[in-house]
């Protein structure tokens, strides 16, 4: 959870990722259109609090039809998926790599999914003949639920994680321990995490993000069927109802506690800010990574019965900002900067010293911004019938350590009575892929 610069209930170039977004064949698809109104693949209980997510998908940076046509490059100086104006849908994966592949294995596995990733952001099946047009006694090459759909603004982004280059028992599996990049080591603990193992790490991972929960869905299906014998799921996540806005052609979404999130992200138009905060620097180390970036994955549950018995004003002044307009509690509209020296008749600050969006503040932290593409999402219920329900935290970020500041001054944060973090992983994501490469080349060369 975090404001403008970070990450959370209040926070936050296309031609760098690619040549942006052209139109597919085909329109809206019958698929694409019910996606709008539930989980559709993702079989999520959205209920009332999807009304944010299903105006999102209809009223984004591209809209409606455009929206579910939209294709983005694969190819490009950065990886698709990070500056890309925040999709609707998400299906998140990481993967453990497994024990008997040696490096040329990994680069093969490695080598395979980028040309079915390719070939799935411009809305095509993983390979020619596909779901019906193979052999009749083999398993089809794809699976088929695709079929019929427009690539629906369909992102991959690919990842590597510290136990990539040395796994839990300091083995150098790959050959790879000498190129780990210094910053890519497990996050430390924070005040209130309560991680689980089975939601936490990884050895890849994998982002799809579309307007269309199906074709999400169906990349990383098929991306774990391409890994089979090679690499496992360790863990996933569907999200629905972006959290984040990353262009200024997209309005502030709204996440579970029903306020808007994602105000001052770091937009894609922000170039001199994403050169400073977000992409890893030709003179930064390792030299591998320059133009890629660090993504942080952080499963977030919420209190949602305890929070929906707070009162209205008590909701804002944990958050610091109104529910309705966004505004800073210090006055002005969404988009006008807080004042935390504004004081109200009794001398108490207007934005309260332990607010969100005080402790999550560029001021607070350093100067320090994110680049956040989180999601809401909703996996049914406990067994004491409450809600698992929360925000699927992404940022990307040049430095981890961008966001091990942020999260350390949230230590103060009033907001943590009703948060629970439970999953936690990081990934380093290497710069863009060109035609004939495959995703992450200069690590091995």
């Amino acid at each position: 959870m975090a404001d403008a610069t970070a990450h959370g209930t209040g926070a936050e170039g296309p031609g760098t990722e690619g040549s942006g977004a052209s139109p597919a064949p085909e329109g809206l698809s019958r698929r694409g259109l019910l996606g709008l109104f539930g989980a559709g693949a993702a079989g999520a209980v959205v209920g009332a609090a999807g009304g944010a997510g299903v105006a999102m998908a209809a009223t984004g940076a591209l809209g409606g039809a455009e929206a579910s046509a939209a294709a983005y490059d694969f190819h490009g100086v950065h990886q698709a998926g990070i500056t890309t104006p925040a999709q609707d849908r998400l299906h998140f994966a990481a993967f453990d790599v497994s024990d008997t592949l040696d490096r040329t294995g990994l680069v093969e596995l490695l080598t395979d999914w980028t040309d079915a990733a390719a070939r799935l952001t411009q809305g095509l099946e993983v390979e020619d003949g596909g779901a019906v047009g193979g052999s009749d006694v083999a398993p089809p090459a794809d699976t088929g639920e695709a079929l019929g759909l427009p690539a629906a603004g369909l992102t991959i982004t690919f990842g590597f994680g510290p136990t990539l280059f040395t796994d839990a028992a300091g083995v150098d599996r790959f050959g790879l321990a000498a190129r780990r990049p210094p910053a890519l080591e497990a996050l430390p603990r924070f005040q209130g995490d309560a991680l689980k193992p089975e939601w936490t790490g990884g050895d890849l991972c994998v982002q799809a993000c579309a307007d269309d929960p199906q074709v999400a869905v169906h990349a990383i299906r098929n991306l774990s069927r391409i890994a089979f014998g090679r690499a496992s799921l360790r863990w996933s996540q569907l999200g629905f109802g972006r959290t984040s806005s990353t262009s200024t052609a997209q309005s502030t979404p709204r996440n579970l506690f029903g306020f808007k999130d994602g105000t001052a992200n770091v937009k894609a138009e922000e170039r001199e800010a994403l050169a400073e905060h977000v992409w890893v620097d030709d003179g930064d180390e390792p030299a591998w990574l320059a133009g890629g970036s660090y993504l942080v994955a952080r499963k977030i549950r919420m209190v949602i019965e305890s929070w929906d018995r707070v009162q209205l004003g008590e909701q804002e002044r944990l958050v610091g900002r109104t529910k309705g307009e966004g505004a800073p509690l210090s006055g002005g509209t969404e988009s006008t900067a807080p004042d935390f020296e504004a004081e109200g008749a009794t001398g108490a600050p207007l934005i309260p010293t332990d607010a969100h969006v005080r402790l999550a503040h560029a001021s607070a932290n350093g100067g320090v911004r994110m680049l956040r593409r989180g999601y809401n999402f909703v996996d049914g219920n406990d067994e004491l019938g409450r809600l698992d329900a929360g925000l699927f935290f992404l940022s990307f970020q040049r430095s981890p350590e961008q966001f091990v500041t942020v999260q350390r001054s949230l230590a103060a944060d009033a907001l943590n009575e009703y948060l629970k973090h439970v999953g936690s992983a990081i990934f380093a994501v290497p710069g863009g892929i060109r035609p004939g490469e495959h995703v992450g080349q200069a690590l091995f060369t």
